[in-house]
């Protein structure tokens, strides 16, 4: 049986129409990211990289072109089947953590497992489980404002990876934290990637998220321009 990539594009292009202006955010963009590998993308602001982890998470489609996660092609999902494939497969890290500030720690961990309606008590024990792994066994009941930054992104962190995805998609994880918290969020995504072989593409600016990558994806004015 045939190994597919974990993500293939191939000749993707995706256009926002503003007003009667078309504005191009990506430019036949073809890219192959294979099982447990972690890539890093990289490039200016507005160079299409948050448009790229859209449309390969599913929140967004292309305008032309395809994008296959495993052996699915997104584009024959209808939009129930693309939520629960998301929910199955894909786990989400953004730069401002997108908590919802009335649940607990653990309410908004355990959201996305009641999404797959595996019962309170299922949900409630993975979401303990992730929230030990991420150092926060001890916050559970505390609230998103009760929590510091660095906290705030370990519960995204955690509720992330509370369904055991295959694909882990990262925008400017660290972009929001001082330097040392940084770091230490960026060790736990090593750990998540080395240890448990979750396939990981992150948009970033910081370097020791570059520097732990596989590959370097470039980015410039909606083109991969470069890979190292």
């Amino acid at each position: 049986m045939a190994l597919f990539p974990i993500v293939e594009l191939v000749k993707v292009r995706k256009v926002y129409q503003l007003g009667k202006t078309d504005l191009v955010a990506l430019r036949e963009v073809s890219l192959k990211v294979e099982r447990g590998e972690l890539v890093a993308v990289l490039g200016p602001s507005g160079s299409g990289k948050s448009t790229l982890l859209n449309l390969i998470g599913g929140l967004d489609r292309p305008t032309e072109g395809l994008v296959y996660v495993g052996p699915k092609n997104l584009k024959e999902l209808n939009e129930s089947e693309l939520a629960r494939f998301r929910a199955e497969n894909i786990g989400f890290v953004f730069q401002f953590f997108n908590l919802i500030p009335t649940f607990s720690t653990l309410e908004n961990v355990m959201a996305p497992a009641e999404i797959l309606k595996l019962g309170h008590e299922e949900a409630k024990r993975r979401a303990e489980n992730v929230l030990e792994r991420v150092g926060l066994g001890a916050r559970l009941h505390h609230f998103p404002h009760q929590l510091s930054g660095g906290e705030q992104q370990r519960v995204a962190i955690a509720r992330a990876l509370v369904n055991s995805p295959a694909l882990l998609l990262c925008d400017e994880p660290t972009g929001n934290l001082d330097t040392k918290t940084g770091a230490e969020i960026v060790e736990l995504l090593k750990d998540a990637n080395e240890r448990r072989r979750i396939t990981m593409i992150v948009v970033t600016h910081d370097e020791r998220i570059a520097g732990s990558a596989n590959r370097i994806v470039e980015l410039v004015d909606g083109r991969i321009v470069g890979e190292r």
